[in-house]
């Protein structure tokens, strides 16, 4: 188990959470590293690192709580627009990221998987992605999704394209095609739907995330960057959750 640095469950937001009504999955739209830098006059690369160290934070507190699922948005689809040398720092990074705690996530039974396609990123990338991905196949205490190179109109297509070969090729009929099944050609396949979608830096949209997934997720936008996140944000985005009254279409 993840070292917890607050194992007492009566602090804060915390004390307030019902144990036994914990989302399944959480999703998070990490946003906000460039503001978090320039608010103090550093470079933007100084927020994506600092961003990092918010990433293992949260996976931890996610595994201490009890969260099965938890997907971060990392880099999407439209990143690449970005200046050229911020990309290649984010590539780095990520590299980084997997060498140097991939060995902790494995020792404390995380599952790592990646949404997204990955063709476009170099073989060095793919290698270390496979290979953290090899490591920890049978981990079972939490699902790490980091959708990279992720776009959810790109699933989407992809889903489609996926299925419609399956039907030409007679492995389906499109008789049994219906919202569910749909699901088993994304990213996400035997996975829950995401329960609550967070969106750090105070920004109110979705940017292309998760769009099939998320009809029925509950939202919520904070305003704090992504280095500012910490678990009692995270606490208190669950326990507001579980004040709500998901009615999916009902009354």
């Amino acid at each position: 188990m993840f070292k917890n640095k607050n194992t007492d469950r009566k602090a804060g937001y915390k004390g307030k959470i019902d144990f036994e009504n914990l989302p399944e999955h959480i999703a998070i739209i990490m946003d906000g590293n460039g503001r978090w830098a320039k608010k103090r006059f550093l470079p933007r690369t100084a927020g994506h690192r600092e961003g990092v160290k918010r990433v293992m934070d949260t996976v931890e507190e996610c595994g201490n709580l009890g969260i099965k699922h938890l997907t971060l948005y990392a880099f999407s689809t439209e990143n690449w627009s970005r200046p050229k040398d911020e990309i290649d720092y984010l590539m780095r990074l990520l590299v980084e990221f997997l060498k140097s705690k991939l060995q902790e996530i494995h020792d404390n039974n995380v599952k790592l998987n990646v949404l997204g396609d990955l063709s476009r990123f170099d073989t060095k990338i793919n290698s270390e992605i496979n290979d953290a991905i090899e490591l920890t196949r049978d981990n079972t205490k939490l699902i790490l999704n980091i959708a990279l190179n992720y776009g959810g109109r790109s699933e989407i297509v992809r889903a489609t394209k996926l299925l419609w070969e399956k039907i030409r090729n007679n492995e389906i009929n499109i008789d049994e095609i219906n919202e569910e099944s749909f699901k088993e050609f994304l990213y996400t396949k035997n996975q829950p739907d995401p329960d609550i979608v967070i969106r750090t830096s105070g920004e109110k949209r979705l940017s292309n995330f998760m769009n099939y997934q998320i009809a029925y997720s509950e939202f919520f936008f904070l305003d704090v960057n992504w280095p500012e996140f910490h678990s009692n944000n995270l606490h208190k985005v669950i326990y507001e959750y579980q004040q709500r009254n998901r009615r999916f279409g009902g009354i």
